[in-house]
């Protein structure tokens, strides 16, 4: 089902286009874009990874190899590879076109529940519940790196724009930043109350992270302190976090709660959607800083969206498969720098 929305506001504006998508037969665990934001990557607890158009929601793909639920997945830069992380202790690494498995890394003793690229294309870092990362070479499949610190799982991950930086986001509540221009230097960022189950660099040197304690934590790569704490007046899970391209605003999103957008300039929200009221699974901006969000039921922009056979959604719905929504948000705001 596509669907398209308009709210018109006093100052700014939304243009809201809805796709939906269904097939796995189990909960979908992560929704990832391609850099062109052409396709989608979908994993699920059924272990397996579809790939979709996403202009039309049309099935391209379905993706099998791994032997558990699959619980993270993401693009290389060019989209020319794919990375898939699993319960079964493995991190496959797969080509686009054609779709085929080019490594599987094996070097986990738990489940793997996070899988980054570098933007620099060279590398790939995996994280899970034995408390470590790994730095593996994408052309080569060879570990490079191992990364403890951590007292508790690994579950999220991200490079720096300039690849000189990892951050790596734990059950411990603590976000860790790991250098990787030779000196290892490790910092050690501190405040959450929960998990720290999402992070983003953008361009201008900042990190966000998102955790379970309902906030947003920005930190100052250059002085290594938190800048802004963004929400946290009710304790949702924020599912994930992502900056525009030129660092100036930051989304999240928050299971069963609101798609929020914050300016970087002073941390208000200066936008607010109504979320995915089932679960929010993720957001990233398009290369035209359209703004997609992804999740599960609707995404509700303060009107109800037509529905011309109702019997037939609530079959969807009843049908025993998790359906996910697509939401291409075009967001116009008058924000004051």
């Amino acid at each position: 089902m596509i669907g398209a929305m308009w709210q018109d506001r006093s100052k700014d504006s939304i243009a809201a286009q809805v796709t939906y998508f269904s097939g796995h037969k189990g909960e979908v665990n992560c929704c990832a874009f391609s850099p062109d934001c052409q396709l989608v990557l979908t994993c699920s607890d059924d272990g397996r990874l579809y790939l979709w158009r996403l202009s039309n929601g049309k099935l391209v793909a379905k993706v099998h190899g791994h032997t558990g639920p699959v619980k993270r997945c993401t693009f290389s830069k060019d989209g020319c590879l794919f990375a898939s992380a699993s319960h079964d202790c493995t991190t496959r690494v797969w080509s686009t076109s054609p779709i085929q498995c080019i490594h599987i890394l094996t070097g986990h003793l738990r489940s793997v529940e996070t899988v980054t690229f570098s933007l620099d294309g060279r590398s790939l870092v995996s994280g899970g519940w034995d408390n470590i990362a790994l730095l593996w070479d994408i052309h080569t499949g060879l570990r490079l790196r191992q990364f403890c610190g951590h007292s508790a799982a690994v579950q999220s991950s991200a490079f720096s724009t300039d690849s000189q930086w990892l951050a790596t986001g734990s059950w411990d509540h603590t976000a860790k930043l790991w250098s990787l221009s030779g000196d290892e230097e490790v910092v050690t960022l501190t405040g959450h109350r929960g998990n720290v189950v999402c992070l983003c660099f953008s361009t201008t040197g900042m990190l966000a992270s998102g955790s379970w304690d309902g906030t947003v934590r920005v930190w100052s790569l250059q002085r290594r302190e938190c800048v802004f704490v963004l929400g946290g007046g009710e304790r949702v899970w924020v599912k994930c976090v992502a900056f525009c391209r030129d660092g100036s605003v930051l989304a999240s999103t928050a299971e069963g709660d609101k798609v929020r957008v914050w300016d970087m300039a002073d941390g208000r929200c200066v936008k607010c959607l109504q979320g995915h009221k089932d679960s929010a699974y993720g957001c990233v901006f398009s290369p035209t800083d359209a703004l997609l969000t992804s999740g599960s039921d609707q995404l509700d922009l303060g009107e109800t969206e037509d529905n011309d056979d109702e019997e037939e959604e609530n079959n969807k719905r009843e049908d025993g498969q998790d359906k996910l929504k697509i939401t291409k948000c075009h967001i116009f705001l008058e924000i004051n720098k």
